[in-house]
């Protein structure tokens, strides 16, 4: 047999790749990694006596879990300033619409980000981009939308892929100038949207700056035939869509995102029964956000039973934005989907692994630990998966391996 790099052996491993055993388990594993990818894996008394000779390095887990990297599958987390101003003008009572439509909210932000250049956006990111790297988090969805023009929404999409390049992380962006109506455009969506549809996305799409599209369909924001026309516009440039959809009203977001077959729809509190069978024909994955519901006070959850009966997949992801969800960690947020939305741990775990990343289009790629898939996971000093749902806060991860490479060694 071909040798290893790095063979990890008295592991437990939660491969989340759909076996019957609760997260995919196999206890007592073996994982052998080559050239960045899983060359191997199963029970380690499968592995042929001579294996641990042919590997470069052998690692013993001492009965860890081994389980693939997480995945956060939608942020926000490339800006300017923050809005605790906002939080403290909600905890005495105005709401998330109320600051909006008086100029604070996403605009607020925009104003702030508007200020900095790439350079500013990327130090300002990184901080908060390292604390999920620490948590185990291995890839990251970024969006843009806190510019509203050509050049501040390829200046924050700039900073996001540099975070790529200078971070041990995966980055994945998603262009959302449709987050909101930008100032000077006030009473003039329609002309707002041709200029995103007729300038920004020509160029973003060109200059390979965005992995998908995405939109705010909300009565504070986009409307169906707004976000209707700039799908269409992304689609026949080859990009793929997602939609935050029916956080705030049900605006028939969901049946509208599975129509142009979309990633993922977001949010989805008010969704309604028509929509979760349309996610369910499309494939398009659930991504709960648990953290905007909690930081705004939501009544209202998503339908996760329906989404359970439909066979909808159920991502979780921080939302991590200055204003309605201000959550840097993604295990928080897992806690939460638990506690505030009644997932299990499994599906909890699930939902920052192989949902998140069919979410954002990389199934084949990451989410799961299968032969050939990258080698991507983290190493917990833990002993069930469930305590990464179960414990708020604290530093439970022992290591994390990005394409095959251990930040033990760096």
């Amino acid at each position: 047999m071909a040798g290893f790099d790095r063979l990890y052996l008295n592991a437990n491993l939660a491969t989340m790749a759909g076996s019957d055993a609760p997260y995919g388990a196999i206890k007592d594993g073996a994982l052998g990694v080559t050239d960045g990818r899983i060359s191997w894996i199963g029970p380690a008394e499968a592995l042929p006596g001579i294996a641990d000779e042919l590997a470069t390095e052998v690692m013993n887990l001492n009965n860890r879990w081994l389980t693939p990297g997480l995945i956060d599958c939608h942020t926000h987390i490339v800006f300017g300033g923050n809005r605790a101003d906002e939080f403290a003008e909600r905890l005495t009572g105005a709401s998330y619409e109320e600051i909006a439509r008086r100029g604070g909210g996403i605009m607020s932000t925009v104003r702030q980000t508007r200020k900095l250049d790439e350079e500013g956006l990327f130090e300002a990111a990184r901080p908060r981009v390292e604390g999920l790297i620490a948590e185990g988090v291995t890839t990251l969805e970024i969006k843009s939308g806190y510019g509203l023009t050509s050049s501040s929404e390829i200046c924050m999409l700039k900073a996001a892929r540099r975070l790529g390049r200078g971070l041990p992380i995966r980055i994945e962006t998603s262009f959302l100038g449709a987050h909101a109506l930008p100032e000077e455009y006030e009473g003039r969506a329609e002309a707002y949207l041709d200029h995103i549809i007729e300038t920004m996305l020509p160029t973003i799409a060109q200059e390979g700056l965005a992995d998908a599209v995405d939109a705010f369909l909300e009565n504070i924001a986009f409307d169906a035939d707004q976000v209707r026309g700039l799908f269409e516009a992304a689609k026949s440039l080859g990009l793929p869509v997602k939609l935050h959809a029916d956080q705030l009203s049900n605006m028939q977001g969901a049946a509208l995102a599975a129509e142009f077959g979309a990633l993922s729809a977001d949010h989805l509190e008010y969704t309604d029964r028509k929509g979760v069978r349309s996610m369910a024909r499309a494939g398009t994955v659930a991504v709960l956000l648990p953290g905007a519901f909690y930081t705004l006070g939501g009544k209202q959850k998503p339908p996760v039973e329906l989404f359970r009966k439909e066979g909808v997949a159920m991502a979780i992801a921080s939302d991590s934005n200055p204003g309605s969800s201000p959550v840097l960690s993604l295990r928080l947020a897992m806690n939460m989907a638990c506690q505030l939305f009644g997932l299990t741990a499994e599906e909890s775990l699930l939902g920052v692994t192989r949902h998140a990343s069919a979410a954002l289009g990389l199934g084949s790629e990451l989410g799961t630990l299968e032969v050939g898939k990258a080698a991507d996971f983290a190493i917990w000093n833990i002993r069930d998966p469930a305590e990464l749902s179960y414990w708020l806060g604290g530093n439970l991860l022992h290591d994390r391996v990005l394409a095959g490479l251990s930040d033990r060694r760096n």
